[in-house]
């Protein structure tokens, strides 16, 4: 089974994930679409007074609140795919570390979020969240932005600066995601240099990757990143790019890049959804 897992927090932002996660999940096989949504678990008791015996009635009935409304994003996904789709709620206070329990027990492939909510404060604290689950490296995360509008992985980008291959980028889990979406696929220097040297380092690095990846028959390209993101944007659109591999923290280059500014310019400008790589 392909496990895809969805954060859902009732936003337009993370129901624009799963509609992208359903759109992709079209024609792979065995293909699982997990919504997941974590509610705020209630304190009972004070300092000064034991503590109550917990209502399992109100928590049950909490929790069939969340799942009815996690069905309802279900009825629409199941207009565009075909895939499995499961629900599942649970109580905590720490997203993130619940989230991560999750995906590390039930074997997921994907994890799909959005990078901003539904309001000033869903921005916050989806875009926080999104970003830190991206630095845990439990899982690839593809951030899909509030203005894409992809509904396939037919043309991939992959992010790199040629250096020390074998090490920044991790090749068994880029081959899985090309595995899954077959798809033709661009190779990309990016270089914080104006201009670009084919030294011999470089010829053997691309050699190595080429080698790698010589199944999905890649094409390599330059760019030079006077503008990071109007770079990155360009050429998704003049190749009509779906889908953009990073490795933010196991590459040299890119891991500064995510640090600052340009790479959350490109999560929330980007035109396509960006896949994350840490493991």
């Amino acid at each position: 089974m392909n496990n895809f897992i969805v954060p859902i927090d009732f936003s337009e932002t993370s129901k624009n994930a799963a509609r992208y996660a359903a759109h992709i999940s079209n024609g792979i096989p065995d293909a699982h679409i997990i919504l997941y949504n974590v509610f705020e678990a209630l304190e009972y008791g004070s300092d000064s007074s034991p503590l109550d015996t917990v209502d399992d009635g109100e928590d049950e009935a909490r929790k069939s609140i969340v799942e009815l409304a996690l069905d309802s994003v279900r009825t629409e996904l199941s207009a565009i795919t075909n895939a499995k789709i499961s629900l599942v709620a649970e109580e905590d206070n720490h997203f993130l570390d619940t989230l991560q329990k999750y995906v590390w027990n039930n074997n997921v492939q994907l994890i799909f979020m959005g990078i901003t909510g539904s309001t000033l404060l869903g921005q916050v604290l989806m875009g926080s969240n999104t970003l830190n689950l991206v630095r845990r490296g439990i899982a690839p995360v593809i951030i899909v932005p509030p203005n894409a509008h992809s509904t396939s992985a037919k043309n991939v980008m992959l992010l790199t600066d040629f250096k020390d291959i074998e090490n920044t980028i991790p090749i068994n889990t880029v081959k899985s995601i090309l595995d899954l979406f077959k798809p033709s696929l661009h190779i990309v220097n990016v270089d914080h240099e104006h201009y670009v040297q084919v030294t011999d380092e470089y010829k053997a690095e691309r050699i190595k990757l080429e080698s790698s990846l010589a199944a999905w028959k890649p094409e390599f390209y330059f760019i030079r990143l006077f503008d990071f993101v109007d770079a990155i944007n360009q050429f998704v659109a003049d190749n009509k790019i779906d889908l953009i591999l990073t490795f933010p923290r196991r590459h040299s280059f890119l891991s500064n890049v995510f640090k600052t500014t340009s790479t959350t310019k490109l999560a929330y400008h980007s035109h396509v959804p960006i896949a994350a790589i840490n493991a």
